[in-house]
């Protein structure tokens, strides 16, 4: 396929696009604040002006074929409705997909946020190759997108992928869901803060002069802080759990880890890979691989510009 897609990936704080060549290969960027309280109009406005600053810089005579957009969710992919975010409050019921083809008069498709990053990873990232994958996004909650044959699998309902509500601890503390001792209670990013903060006041060291945050930990952690380390630690334990279970059920071999948290690298990954054989057969622990996202910012826009060709050859 040769033509030009632009992938929106649209967040809680800013919205970035991406220009696709027909090679797949992101070409240029923009990068706009969403500024959720002005509403989704406004938004879809100053992408639209974005768009076209984009489209300014295709070769003479091309044009966009399609776009591609991820948002957090709920969300319905098949209507192109944002249903109610938590983190884009206000934006209710919001037929994102109808708003912006009515604009530009181009096929839209519109896809979870994690489904996407998923996407990109699985076709263009640490994913290529592999038969089947799971992504899991550890940031400030976590969830997962699993990939199975190369299409995403999203349950009778769309709900499959909530690993971090999975318990590993019946008797541990709620998550935000309120189901306790889950996976998100240990490793989430206010989980870190949570855990380091009361490890900190076992000690008689003074509190941190910063606001404490999971992105703060993994930062300290980086840096040789025994505590923060020791968190990390446990949150990677978590995760191995919680792998280990997926592996056992889904039998698949690929888990690919992103977002914030992510960042930390092996500090986070190595407890977890050194965790499954201790919850897994033998047998389907020695094939699972546990690997950081290669993709960055640019993966959840690369797998929306995928979506959007294939939605392409479906016209």
């Amino acid at each position: 396929m040769d033509e030009w897609i632009v992938g929106i990936d649209l967040g809680a704080t800013k919205i970035a696009l991406g220009l696709i060549d027909p090679l797949d290969r992101i070409v240029a960027h923009r990068r706009i604040p969403t500024d959720v309280a002005a509403g989704p109009a406004a938004a879809v406005e100053r992408m639209v002006a974005s768009l076209a600053a984009l489209q300014a810089e295709l070769p003479a005579g091309r044009r966009l074929a399609a776009i591609g957009i991820c948002s957090p969710g709920p969300l319905d992919h098949e209507t192109g409705l944002i249903i109610d975010p938590p983190n884009l409050t206000g934006w209710r019921n919001v037929p994102l997909r109808q708003m912006l083809e009515s604009r530009l008069g181009l096929p839209v498709v519109l896809e979870h946020d994690a489904k996407a990053s998923a996407l990109g990873e699985y076709y263009y990232g640490v994913g290529r190759g592999a038969r089947s994958m799971v992504y899991i996004v550890v940031g400030t909650g976590v969830g997962a997108a699993i990939i199975i044959d190369g299409q995403v699998y999203r349950g009778l309902h769309n709900s499959a992928g909530e690993v971090g509500h999975i318990t590993i601890d019946r008797d541990g503390e709620k998550g935000s869901s309120g189901i306790p001792g889950n996976v998100e209670s240990f490793m989430a990013g206010p989980a870190l803060a949570y855990h380091y903060q009361r490890l900190l006041t076992h000690t008689d060291r003074p509190a941190p002069a910063q606001p404490i945050t999971g992105e703060w930990v993994a930062q300290q952690a980086a840096a040789g802080d025994d505590l923060a380390r020791q968190v990390l630690a446990q949150a990677g334990q978590a995760l191995g759990i919680a792998i280990a279970s997926l592996a056992m059920v889904l039998d698949i071999e690929l888990y690919v880890i992103g977002s914030s948290v992510a960042k930390a690298g092996d500090l986070f990954l190595e407890p977890a890979r050194q965790t499954v054989p201790a919850y897994a057969f033998a047998s389907v622990a020695a094939h699972v691989k546990i690997m950081p996202a290669s993709l960055g910012d640019d993966g959840p826009i690369l797998g929306c510009g995928w979506l959007a060709r294939q939605g392409l050859l479906k016209l």
